[in-house]
């Protein structure tokens, strides 16, 4: 038990330690080798990303939460404490990089205007971005318990999945501050292995993904 809790906190300490590299990274990246800080346009990729996946993510270290509660399967226990220490960092960083820029934690534009989809119809209830989980989904999620919650968890967090990787392919398409940049690309590559294990997961509770 004490190697088990040794760990979580190396892992804890590791990754603050990377966040603080990344923002200070951020810091460096400037123009001209070094010429001084570059700060994004408030309405520009950079801070729109930011902004929204800052909030994308909240909903998803929200909901491994809930499960962690409503489950004792080791397995999706682990899934999702990885998933909420993980974007938990990540989101720190963007709404740091955010404040080093000066710039709004929020906009008076839409959601995902920064990729041209600020017209997209919302789902509502709750769910500002694709993939996001209306309050009403996220409140049977907390009623469920055992392989229900479980699937019901792991089909959410698929849809998740795919509406971030969809936010974070547009950044680095569109993003112009190379840390941050890299910082989406990271965010692709590990939430497309974690839709295969997420797969693979609901497979063996005879579910499949809801589309």
């Amino acid at each position: 038990m004490k190697k088990h809790i040794g760990w979580i906190a190396g892992t804890a300490a590791a990754a603050l330690v990377a966040a603080g590299a990344i923002t200070k990274a951020v810091a460096e990246d400037g123009d001209g080798g070094g010429a001084g800080l570059k700060v994004p346009s408030a309405d520009g990729a950079d801070a729109g990303f930011a902004r929204d996946m800052a909030v994308h993510h909240q909903q998803a270290v929200e909901m491994s939460y809930i499960v962690r509660d409503r489950t004792k399967n080791t397995e999706v226990r682990r899934l999702a404490y990885d998933i909420a220490q993980t974007q938990a960092n990540q989101r720190g960083m963007l709404l740091g990089w955010l404040d080093l820029w000066d710039l709004p934690k929020v906009s008076a534009k839409p959601p995902m205007s920064w990729m041209g989809m600020g017209d997209m119809p919302e789902r509502g209830d709750g769910s500002l971005m694709p993939g996001m989980a209306t309050d009403t989904e996220l409140k049977k999620l907390g009623t469920l318990n055992g392989k229900q919650a479980e699937i019901f968890y792991l089909q959410l967090m698929t849809d998740h999945h795919k509406g971030g990787i969809h936010m974070a392919e547009g950044c680095v398409a569109r993003c112009t501050v190379a840390v941050e940049k890299s910082l989406a690309q990271g965010m692709v590559d590990a939430q497309q292995s974690e839709l295969t294990t997420m797969k693979q997961m609901l497979t063996e509770r005879g579910a499949k993904p809801r589309a």
